[in-house]
């Protein structure tokens, strides 16, 4: 099936006879792929009789040779899967296997991405990017301080070297414009975090969508903000570039000399918040954030502060 796809990526009419030729199948049996790549990936496909098949609109594929091309300080090797269950779930299991680090692991689709908390990730066929990279951290637990808020930082200077001028940062792992979420990071670590350990670095963008049932909040993705269509072997490129820069930083200096900036481009700073913990709710003021990334909250007038991986932090009616 994606064979077929392949074929049809440039979105030019291809007959069904040249396509059964190319394939070594029946005109039937084409017509069967067709199908389901209409109902599987949920791509539009023009039938025309006399002309053939066409996609709706051309497609590029992920291609690690020229990501690789485009980035070549990035020199890890590079996993490309057309569909999996989760990049971050596929990492892990690499690991397991032995794979030497740092290694990238990228799908053109997930079957159960998934965010923070256990949320979803909607992953549809071709159009964002489903990003894990994967690294060996020694030398404890210094070199995981506020690491998430890192990448996060790295994905938002991304997006704006790309036009996404309004891409901002909201604790601890999302990247919004105005109110809507373009980007997220899930972090997973394996081993002993006071000794030698690995971390998935899980990034999902929402680059060329345009529309989804599957997502529970507000969204936007590169397209929509920008008018355009966006080139995700480019995206990749720059992103594993940015991110080579921010992660030097903080392996050599620490969490404490980048703390500054993330703060200056945290759009909730100093607005008025609610942060969920299970069924418990803290209502506070913003202040930033502390030398490891952990959230300092005015409660009540007295400092206090916050971290673990299920705090969720909102907007009060009232900020």
């Amino acid at each position: 099936m994606l064979t077929l796809l392949k074929l049809l990526k440039d979105g030019r009419f291809h007959s069904g006879q040249a396509l059964g030729a190319a394939l070594g199948v029946s005109r039937s049996a084409v017509w069967k792929q067709l199908q389901l790549l209409e109902a599987e990936l949920g791509l539009s496909i023009h039938k025309v009789r006399g002309r053939g098949y066409q996609l709706a609109s051309p497609l590029t594929l992920l291609d690690s040779v020229a990501i690789a091309g485009q980035a070549p300080s990035c020199d890890w090797p590079i996993l490309v899967f057309d569909s999996i269950d989760s990049t971050n779930a596929e990492a892990l299991r690499a690991i397991d296997r032995g794979q030497t680090a740092p290694f990238l692991v990228l799908a053109e689709r997930q079957t159960s991405g998934r965010g923070r908390r256990g949320r979803k990730w909607a992953s549809p066929f071709a159009e964002n990017i489903y990003y894990s990279l994967v690294l060996r951290i020694e030398g404890g637990m210094r070199q995981l301080e506020g690491l998430s808020l890192v990448v996060g930082l790295a994905v938002m200077q991304t997006l704006r070297g790309l036009g996404v001028s309004e891409a901002g940062l909201k604790w601890p792992n999302d990247v919004l414009v105005g109110q809507k979420k373009i980007a997220g990071i899930l972090l997973e670590l394996v081993g002993d975090p006071a000794d030698v350990c690995h971390v998935v670095l899980g990034v999902g963008i929402n680059v060329n969508m345009q529309m989804t049932d599957e997502v529970d909040q507000q969204w936007t993705s590169m397209r929509l903000e920008s008018g355009r269509e966006f080139d995700r072997n480019h995206l990749v490129a720059q992103l594993g570039q940015m991110l080579q820069v921010y992660l030097g930083r903080h392996q050599v200096d620490g969490f404490p000399a980048i703390q500054a900036e993330w703060e200056q481009n945290h759009l909730w700073q100093g607005r008025a918040v609610s942060l969920i913990a299970g069924f418990n709710q803290i209502d506070g003021e913003v202040l930033g954030i502390d030398s490891q990334g952990a959230l300092r909250l005015k409660v009540s007038g007295v400092e206090k502060v916050f971290s673990g991986g299920e705090l969720s932090l909102r907007l009060r009616d009232d900020s």
